[in-house]
């Protein structure tokens, strides 16, 4: 009996665990593909917003994806943004490459449609190293990119990027 009830709870975990790899690998896939769009970027929490034009190629290969484009202000700033996030699980890591060109850490997981992450900065950023970034799929056409960092001042979250994008 006890026997039985090892290889049935066995049977159940691989059962379960399989289809979780899958789903996340067909949400990476449907992010792949090229990506344009628009936004609004705070470089500093206080000042004006930039709006934005972007590109983004991402690619998926099983539970890993990798975005890589650029963001454009004004007529002649240009910067290289990229992100390598893998899924482990129901969990996510990865690292991200801002304006800044500095490499920061990532950890989450997936809600829905969205992927939500803990962003630890590669320097202070606003007062601090930690933010929130979300990766939202919108429909199959669409993709919104949204980083949220807390006012040192007033404590309150600030939405400091939020970028529309289409294939």
């Amino acid at each position: 009996m006890r026997i039985s009830l090892i290889a049935t709870v066995g049977l159940s975990f691989a059962a379960f665990s399989q289809p979780a790899f899958a789903d996340e690998a067909a949400f990476l896939k449907s992010i792949g593909g090229h990506w344009s769009g628009k936004g609004t970027v705070i470089t500093k929490i206080g000042s004006a917003p930039l709006n934005v034009t972007c590109r983004f190629d991402s690619k998926s290969t099983g539970t890993s994806l990798i975005m890589s484009g650029q963001c454009r202000g004004l007529v002649v700033v240009r910067r290289a943004v990229s992100a390598d996030i893998r899924a482990n699980g129901a969990n996510y890591s990865g690292t991200y490459v801002g304006p800044s060109g500095r490499s920061s850490t990532l950890s989450g997981s997936r809600s829905g449609n969205s992927i939500n992450f803990a962003v630890h900065w590669g320097r202070e950023v606003n007062g601090d190293r930690a933010a929130q970034m979300t990766i939202q799929r919108i429909g199959n056409m669409g993709l919104r990119l949204r980083t949220i960092d807390q006012d040192p001042k007033t404590g309150r979250n600030v939405v400091t990027s939020d970028i529309q994008l289409t294939r």
